[in-house]
């Protein structure tokens, strides 16, 4: 695997990283300055809103400048986010620290084409495992970033997590260090000339339909139940200490298996393994509607973890083959609007239903969603690619 691949991997290591520390953290600081306990999730959602209205423009963006600008933009723009929350907290602005992760969540999304970048970069028949890789660095972030939730938030003592966001500030800072020496030819993010299909032809394909399903159920899943865990901990009377550690364990299973998922892609084909990731989803829902013990927590929460890398890395590499050249930037935007749009919609009711119907019933909502998933992809899946069984 080429230089650049490695290094767009710990960048997606370093922004994960942040993603961990945000997840532990910011619903509790929500819970600890809203301004009432029906907006404790306003500043999740609105992060993932920023993430949501950022897709499109930032494909669209590096098409226009180059994919390295491009994350420089984004990294800029988090930096600024982590500022905006950091001053925030002293003096308890809930609508300023709203701001600051709205800003956080438009970095976040610029961040979210590192994939598409290492697939462009990575040498011929290595695209899938390219993924993977850089994929793989959320391994770090399931290491670092609930370790670092745990202790930064005392490195201000007056002001409880304000330390989380000065150390959110240090990754964004290290992460723009690292693209300094990443390397992305021209050839590789300027326009095509090829003709490209109107964007109703490509969305109205098997094989972009099957691929955004799986990425986006998967996502929105995988981020309501992640987001409403520490809530449900913190409300069964479960310690900070207890919270981080399941998470941590979550992002391990979300990030560990892709160092051999791109292998057991090319081994099964995208269908089997974005299959066998929403069979372990079912399931990490069911161990949740079995119990509330820690070990509940830690086990479904790592299964969830687990499905997701199986559906989400499957679904992107399954949509590569749904574009061409001069059709990426508006297909890649298309999809990853309409994924982090049902992420986005995944966070704002994730506290609300985890305080209103509470945990279980939470989960419980959880099964169709998956089980109708299941079923599309079993009828279309056939059409969307003769190599995938």
């Amino acid at each position: 695997m080429n230089k650049n691949v490695i290094l767009l991997a710990l960048c997606q290591a370093l922004l994960t990283t942040g993603n961990v520390l945000l997840v532990s953290v910011n619903g509790l600081v929500g819970r600890l300055i809203a301004i009432d306990p029906a907006l404790t999730t306003l500043p999740v959602a609105l992060q993932f809103i920023g993430l949501m209205a950022a897709t499109i423009p930032a494909s669209l963006i590096m098409q226009r400048i180059g994919r390295k600008k491009g994350f420089y933009l984004g990294n800029g723009l988090a930096v600024i986010g982590s500022l905006i929350c950091l001053f925030a907290l002293p003096e308890a602005h809930f609508w300023l620290f709203c701001s600051g992760t709205f800003l956080l969540g438009i970095g976040i999304g610029f961040g979210t084409l590192y994939r598409f970048a290492a697939v462009e970069v990575a040498n011929t028949s290595q695209e899938s495992r390219a993924i993977s890789l850089v994929m793989a660095g959320g391994v770090l972030a399931a290491i670092v970033g609930p370790t670092l939730a745990l202790y930064s938030r005392h490195w201000i003592t007056d002001t409880p997590f304000a330390g989380s966001y000065l150390g959110l500030l240090g990754l964004y800072v290290i992460n723009l260090l690292l693209l300094f020496n990443v390397q992305i030819s021209p050839s590789e993010t300027e326009s095509h000339s090829a003709p490209a299909r109107p964007l109703n032809d490509i969305l109205r394909q098997d094989r972009f339909l099957v691929a955004v399903l799986a990425a986006m159920s998967s996502y929105a899943v995988m981020n309501l139940i992640m987001t409403a865990t520490p809530l449900a901990m913190e409300r069964l009377g479960y310690s900070f200490a207890s919270t981080t550690s399941v998470i941590k364990w979550h992002v391990l299973g979300m990030f560990a298996p892709s160092f051999f998922t791109g292998h057991l892609i090319q081994r099964f084909g995208t269908l089997r393994m974005i299959k066998f990731g929403a069979l372990l989803i079912l399931l990490c829902i069911s161990i949740n509607l079995g119990g509330t013990s820690e070990w509940h927590f830690w086990c479904a929460l790592l299964l969830l973890g687990i499905g997701w890398n199986f559906m989400f890395i499957s679904a992107t590499q399954l949509l590569t083959g749904a574009y061409s050249q001069s059709e990426k930037a508006k297909a890649q935007a298309s999809n990853e609007f309409m994924v982090f749009g049902m992420v986005t919609l995944s966070a704002f009711g994730s506290g609300w239903l985890e305080a209103s119907i509470g945990w279980q019933s939470l989960n419980t909502w959880m099964l169709p969603v998956m089980l109708a998933t299941l079923t599309i992809i079993y009828q279309r899946g056939r059409f969307a690619t003769a190599d995938s069984r």
